[in-house]
């Protein structure tokens, strides 16, 4: 009985431990961002929230951070349709322009005309060390990490870039809507010393 009562408890505090705060915090400083008043919502896009996902099925655009970060990791799952031509934008410079030539992109676009900035790449910065992966009609995860010049992006647990670069060192960050269905789900931040 008593070995039980222990077991108890200590599911107890574990459960505990990982459920996120009411003030939005998940644990290890992990920060969620799914709801729509994080965002600032730029260009003619849909977007919306369904069953706890970001979801936008018609129009160009994105959903801008309201916070700049320098250093941090984001975690973010997302599904896409095999035409999709999504991304996440990373320390943009000029929040009414965001796009390549103003942050770094982190690629979802499995049907890119020019594959070597395929999804898994930085575009412009690092082509993905994996060309084969294939994202439509399915759950994946992309883990950014941008400490000082180094950005890592890992998609679905591989790593595809890690590279040192010094272009941009501040900004927030952007979910793209393009062609195709786009939804996120599960997106969070952490800042980094």
């Amino acid at each position: 009985m008593k070995r039980t009562s222990v077991l108890a408890l200590a599911l107890l505090v574990g459960l505990a431990v990982l459920a996120p705060t009411v003030s939005g915090q998940e644990g290890g400083g992990w920060r969620n961002l799914m709801s729509m008043s994080n965002w600032t919502p730029v260009g003619k896009v849909d977007w919306k929230t369904v069953n706890g996902e970001l979801w936008s099925t018609n129009g160009n655009g994105f959903l801008l951070s309201k916070q700049s970060y320098d250093n941090f990791e984001i975690r973010a799952d997302f599904w896409v349709s095999p035409d999709a031509n999504s991304g996440i934008f990373i320390r943009c410079q000029d929040p009414n322009k965001v796009g390549a030539a103003t942050c770094y992109e982190v690629n979802i676009y499995d049907t890119r005309p020019d594959p070597a900035y395929r999804t898994g790449a930085i575009v412009d910065f690092a082509k993905p060390s994996n060309m084969s992966i294939n994202t439509g009609n399915k759950w994946n995860s992309y883990q950014i990490t941008a400490k000082g010049p180094r950005l890592i992006i890992r998609l679905n647990g591989e790593t595809t870039v890690d590279i040192e670069d010094k272009k941009y060192a501040r900004g927030p960050f952007a979910l793209q809507a393009g062609v195709g269905v786009v939804r996120f789900r599960n997106v969070q931040i952490r800042e980094l010393k």
